[in-house]
Parts: C-alpha cells; sequence; structure tokens
C-alpha cells in the first residue's frame, strides 16, 4: 500500500489532449514512490524500467575474501559480473524475496520499451562508476580494481522478471557481441518466452515448490493458471540445448517435505544442474513472514541434496543419474549435476570455457548454427569439489569472520546480509 502513486489511480478514459486510453497504457513501469524506494536500497534506475546494482559478492572478492558460488560452481569472476535487470516488475511476489516488495507487479508489458542497446550501455557504465566508488575501501586489491572495470559476466537476476522485457534476445546480443556472458533467471510464468529465447550461458528457472498448492504459498504468483505455467516452463526447458539449471531455494516449513514431489518436477525437465540453496533471510518485513527459524544449516541442503539424489536413483524414472558435484560453504548452496555429460573419466567439468562459448555465440548469430551444453564445458578444480577440504572456497582468496570460532558448517546470523544487500546467492 506504500508504494501506490495517485497517477497508477487515474480512470482510463480521455485525456484532456484527446489521447486515448490505450496510448496512455504506455507509461513508465516505475512510478515515483517505486523508484524512490528502491533507490533509497542501492539500486540504480535505467531509463523507465531497468536497473543495476552492486553485489555483496563483487564487493567481497574485490577485497581478496572469497566470491559467490557462481564461482566455485561455473567459475565465475565475481568482481567482474554485473548484476541487472531489464525489467524491474515481476509476476510473483515471493514470500523470500530480496527487495521486500518495492518493485511494481504485473502478467504482461504494458509499459514503455526502452532501447537494449542503450540498457547495456548505462548499466555497464553505473557499474564500472559503483567499481570506482570502491577505490580507498579498506582490503580492496588494486588490481582486481583495474580489473573490475571491464565488465566480463552479467547476472539478469537482480529483482523482477528479466524474460518478460519484449526485446529480451536483442539485450542479449548486446551483450554477448561485447564478450559478456549471460546467466539469465526466470520464474516459470511465462514459457512462451522461454520457447523464444536466444542461447545463453545459463538459463535459471526457479523451481520453489513441488506442488500447487505450496507453489501458490511460496511464490504467490499473479496468474491464476500458475501452475500451468509452471509446468509449461519446465517442459520448456528440457527443449534447451544449452545449459539450464532448477534454482530450488529451501525455506523450513515451507516446502523441505516435497522429495518425491521434487524428485517428479526434475524427472519431467531433465535440468543440466539443480541449484539447492538455503533461503537467506533478508530481516523483517510486512512482506513476508519468514524468520531466522525458516533458514536450513549448510548441513541441513547437504542432506537434502543427498536424499534427493538416492530418491531420484530409487525411482529410476530417467535413467539419468544426477550426483553433488560441487558445494560452498559460505552460501549454504550445493550443485546437483548430470552424470552423463558433466562426469569425465570420474571428474566433474560443471565449469564454463568462457571463450569457446563467445566463440560459439559468434557462430550462432553468423549462421544460426546451434549448440549444446557439452560444447563449452570445462574441469572444475579440486577446491570446489563436494566434500573438499575447502568446501568451495577458493584457495587463492584470504578467508575473513566477522567473529570468532564459527567454523562449524553453519550459517553465522552476524554474515546474513539485510534487505539493502543485493546478490545472487
Amino acid at each position: 500500500h506504500k508504494m501506490v502513486d495517485l497517477e497508477d489511480l487515474a480512470p482510463n478514459k480521455l485525456s484532456g489532449g484527446g489521447q486515448s486510453a490505450a496510448s496512455a497504457e504506455k507509461r513508465e513501469m516505475v512510478t515515483k514512490l517505486q523508484r524512490k524506494a528502491l533507490t533509497k536500497e542501492g539500486y540504480k534506475i535505467i531509463g523507465s524500467h531497468s536497473a543495476v546494482k552492486l553485489c555483496r559478492w563483487t564487493k567481497n572478492q574485490l577485497r581478496g575474501r572469497g566470491g559467490c558460488y557462481k564461482h566455485s560452481f561455473y567459475g565465475i569472476t565475481s568482481y567482474q559480473c554485473m548484476e541487472a535487470t531489464p525489467s524491474l516488475a515481476c509476476a510473483n511476489k515471493c514470500v523470500f524475496c530480496w527487495r521486500h516488495h518495492k518493485n511494481p507487479v504485473g502478467t504482461e508489458w504494458r509499459w514503455k520499451e526502452d532501447d537494449p542497446d542503450f540498457i547495456v550501455k548505462e548499466a555497464i557504465s553505473l557499474h564500472v562508476n559503483m567499481i570506482k566508488q570502491m577505490k580507498g575501501v579498506p582490503g580492496v586489491l588494486l588490481e582486481r580494481l583495474t580489473e573490475a572495470h571491464t565488465v566480463r559476466h552479467c547476472a539478469l537476476s537482480l529483482v523482477g522478471e528479466p524474460i518478460m522485457y519484449p526485446r529480451i534476445n536483442e539485450m542479449l546480443r548486446a551483450l554477448h557481441t561485447r564478450e559478456i556472458r549471460s546467466f539469465l533467471v526466470t520464474n516459470a510464468q511465462f514459457p512462451e518466452r522461454i520457447e523464444q529465447l536466444d542461447p545463453v550461458t545459463q538459463l535459471y528457472v526457479s523451481v520453489d515448490a513441488a506442488t500447487k498448492d505450496s507453489l501458490k504459498a511460496i511464490d504467490r504468483p499473479l496468474f491464476k493458471d500458475f501452475w500451468e505455467r509452471y509446468l509449461a516452463s519446465l517442459s520448456a526447458l528440457k527443449q534447451r540445448k544449452q545449459r539450464t539449471v532448477y534454482r530450488m531455494t529451501l525455506v523450513k516449513s515451507w516446502n523441505m517435505e516435497e522429495l518425491d514431489g521434487y524428485a517428479e518436477l526434475v524427472e519431467y525437465g531433465l535440468p543440466d544442474f539443480i541449484e539447492i540453496k538455503a533461503v537467506t533471510y533478508c530481516g523483517k518485513s510486512d512482506a513476508s513472514s519468514l524468520t531466522m527459524q525458516n533458514v536450513p544449516w549448510h548441513d541441513d541442503v547437504c542432506q537434502y541434496a543427498e536424499e534427493l539424489c538416492k530418491r531420484l536413483t530409487f525411482r529410476n524414472r530417467c535413467q539419468i543419474r544426477y550426483s553433488i558435484a560441487t558445494e560452498h560453504q559460505h552460501s549454504c548452496c550445493i550443485l546437483l549435476a548430470r552424470e552423463d555429460k558433466f562426469k569425465v573419466d570420474g571428474s566433474w567439468y560443471t565449469w564454463i570455457d568462457y571463450p569457446k562459448f563467445h566463440q560459439l555465440m559468434r557462430r550462432y548469430y553468423e549462421t544460426g548454427e546451434s549448440f549444446a551444453s557439452e560444447d563449452y564445458m570445462a574441469k572444475t578444480p579440486d577446491w570446489a569439489v563436494y566434500q573438499s577440504q575447502e568446501r568451495g572456497f577458493d584457495p587463492l582468496e584470504q578467508r575473513w569472520r566477522r567473529k570468532e570460532g564459527k567454523d562449524n558448517g553453519a550459517v553465522d546470523p552476524s554474515l546474513v546480509p539485510d534487505a539493502n544487500e543485493s546478490g545472487c546467492g
């Protein structure tokens, strides 16, 4: 109720200048109050419907204190990663949303459309300016700060639903032609958009629940046919040739009792990877009833992932074996991978050969020739493999803790980010 703008309450009728209601609909997505609230939380608004924000993991790795789980799982350099979105609007109001629902919601695009190349240029410019502001921050490594001025990766998962943007393929091309790889996250409510999507480096679908009732309770979708759209999105994901991921967020007392249901969804969509992560508590909010009691420990996530692998093997309905490949203890996050694709001669290949990906994308844009996830995979380093001594922490980084004696495999409450901090994990 605090985010309603008076302009949105105006009736649809002819304006004083004779403008029709249809043309008047094409207004800016973000109201003045929403823009003010998002800006206060550190978002840099681009044009009328896009945004960029500096991720806490980018800041962390600039100081040599370790990268996010994507660094451990896929070889992403966190300090060269830009977190952005071309659509601040979303079709869900998830209970664990980082943003506490300060962004717009909607089931279709009814706003102005900014040019995709403009969005990318502005996102890079704003991101680099935020990087420059890190100069002089205690612990920042000068060499990394310099390298961070060149964006190499874009996580399209900041807030909202990126795939809603009607010109998303043009935006992806604007990123890829700059040799910026793309991780895109969709909330599984726009299956037709998944079908129309050009190749991305890695495509995520949020799989937050295994039953219709729990999905309604957790994601709080706006679509009436949300369950059918959910399943259709998983089916569309199955047809993709490039890397695909189920992103599962575990919330105690909400969705951790649905192992068979999750196993069935895995058999339905056969993703390349399954990320299983503990929900991140973002502080108290009128928009969510979650507390720290709903946050699983890392050991809980490991146990759940192991049980899901056993359940899939026992059911034996898809003839594909999944097992735990890597972990990132700091994020309470586990990665399951398909052994038939990403385990070669007993070694995991969950990392990405990024130069090869860009080579394949150039060929795709020139000739239309497609490619598969196996064409650009790279070997996972030993320190990132599940149950290694490092537990997914890069040995080249320096471990840093706010409190002593917290190396017990559990989440340190002092490290829980507040609602103003951004991050994919």
